[in-house]
């Protein structure tokens, strides 16, 4: 099943909830991590405060994986389509 994630709050929901469908505890998710309970329930309620590293640790032990998927069909892809400019600071955001 896909989970469509665009915003932090979504990724936030989507964590917690695959954690329950998988029947674990925030104890029981950190100890596979590595981790307390309280660092699990931070990161549930903050993803966006660990590395993508730690994120894809995290979707590990719950038994998914990140795609990324075109928005777009192939079909209508130019083969010379140029790469979005890159932001280079936060402020760029």
């Amino acid at each position: 099943m896909d989970y469509v994630i665009q915003t932090p709050l979504q990724l936030s929901s989507h964590l917690r909830a695959l954690r329950k469908a998988r029947g674990l505890s925030q104890a029981s998710l950190g100890l596979a991590l590595g981790v307390g309970q309280t660092r699990v329930a931070r990161i549930e309620g903050s993803p966006t405060a660990i590395s993508v590293e730690q994120l894809l640790e995290v979707l590990s032990a719950l038994g998914v994986r990140l795609v990324l998927r075109d928005l777009e069909p192939a079909e209508a892809q130019s083969p010379k389509r140029p790469l979005a400019k890159r932001r280079t600071s936060k402020s760029d955001w």
